[in-house]
């Protein structure tokens, strides 16, 4: 009988505190790497992974000694560290049933020995762990275990460290949104202290007015001054929003659908290709290069694709198209996930609408549809947008997410 994943506890709480962060997983091998490579030295071993684990995926987001990027959940050793206190050590993973199938134990790097740290958060959270692997065993005495706990207390430092930046960075961006308020709330009325200085302007010069005219000069430049103040915080506001440079690198709190796509395509289409499953994405040509915010959206669309590969059978397809629907009342960025999965049934689209999590256990054939969406929908009220469900039993499920945007 295959071997049930653990589950913590506290899985919704790990998984709010992990979404929290709002991780790019592809986009930090350089910020953890003098670490990674730090604790394979300190313990004597040939690999060191710094992994972070959702409700099907664990991304390393950086390593040291083997190339790996992500693997499924329920195929790696960390999500029985995340179970521990402490840490977790197991001496010859070819030897435990849990473990002695795993592909990088029969197969290259051929690893057998395993210790691991979670990644605790000061709540005492486990959003991950920070492993070392080897092809011997190794006997790690204490001081190098708490060299090991230090690093892994630094690694989530540095997440830290990472979202009070992008924290920063938003609140500039919403002080630029004030500062384009401004420009324009000043801009009428000072149009139109000038234009009407230039009206008086000219009945002067036909009336000979010479100190009126002195005097109304005075206000026009001043006028036309502040004017090109006005104009030039514009300005400033519109570089700082340009769309994306030649090497379409935007904001790093925003997106627009190409650089969306890109990224989905990045963490997901290995997935996909590991069941033998098509990954496709469209995007709408009109609006792919508009600029929008990033919050959550890789959460979001991340985990409704992981539970559609999840459960689509070997050879079948999943498509997200990503739009914005660009409307008076309020730009909206629309994701629909489909896929030729075994479907859902009303009762449990209604459990996910609700918010409630399904068991991610289940046997073959009787799909639980896990943390993951309860996490989604609740990520989506706090952005105040709006999700539907559409399924059929064995023939597949449609995701429909809309969530209002500010185009700035």
């Amino acid at each position: 009988m295959e071997n049930l994943s653990p589950i913590p506890e506290n899985e919704m709480e790990r998984l709010f505190s992990l979404s929290d962060f709002d991780l790019d997983y592809s986009d930090h091998q350089d910020t953890f790497k003098d670490l990674a490579k730090l604790a394979a030295k300190v313990t004597g071993t040939s690999i060191s992974l710094v992994n972070l684990i959702d409700s099907l995926t664990q991304w390393t987001i950086s390593n040291y000694g083997l190339d790996l990027d992500q693997m499924l959940r329920e195929e790696s050793v960390c999500q029985y560290t995340i179970m521990e206190t402490e840490q977790f050590e197991v001496a010859d993973l070819s030897k435990d049933d849990r473990f002695k199938d795993k592909f990088y134990v029969t197969g290259g790097p051929n690893v057998r020995y395993y210790y691991g740290v979670p990644l605790k958060t000061s709540k005492g959270l486990q959003i991950g762990a920070l492993c070392v692997l080897d092809t011997e065993r190794k006997v790690l005495d204490p001081e190098k275990i708490e060299l090991m706990k230090i690093i892994a207390d630094e690694i989530v430092s540095r997440l830290k460290t990472h979202k009070v930046l992008e924290n920063l960075r938003n609140k500039l961006n919403e002080a630029k949104q004030t500062q384009k308020k401004v420009a324009h709330d000043i801009r009428g009325p000072l149009g139109g202290i000038v234009g009407l200085a230039q009206i008086i302007k000219d009945q002067g010069e036909d009336n000979h007015m010479d100190e009126v005219l002195e005097f109304v000069n005075l206000i026009h430049k001043s006028g036309n001054s502040i004017l090109d103040l006005a104009e030039e915080i514009l300005d400033s506001h519109k570089e700082n929003k340009s769309a994306p440079s030649q090497n379409g690198i935007l904001d790093s709190n925003r997106f627009n659908l190409v650089l969306f796509k890109e990224k989905l395509l990045k963490l997901y289409e290995p997935q996909a290709k590991h069941k033998n499953v098509v990954l496709s994405i469209t995007t709408s040509s009109l609006t792919e290069n508009v600029a929008f915010s990033k919050n959550k959206l890789l959460q979001i669309t991340g985990n409704i694709i992981s539970n559609a590969i999840k459960f689509t059978p070997v050879g079948g397809t999943i498509t997200v198209d990503l739009r914005l629907a660009i409307t008076l009342e309020m730009p909206t960025l629309i994701i629909s996930v489909t896929d030729n999965g075994v479907g859902m049934t009303a009762d449990s689209i209604q459990q996910i609408l609700a918010g409630n999590a399904a068991s991610t256990g289940g046997t073959s054939g009787e799909p639980g549809f896990g943390f993951g969406l309860a996490l989604v929908k609740h990520l989506i009220d706090s952005l105040e947008g709006e999700m539907k469900i559409h399924s059929i039993l064995g023939k597949g499920t449609t995701f429909e997410v809309r969530l209002p945007q500010n185009i700035y």
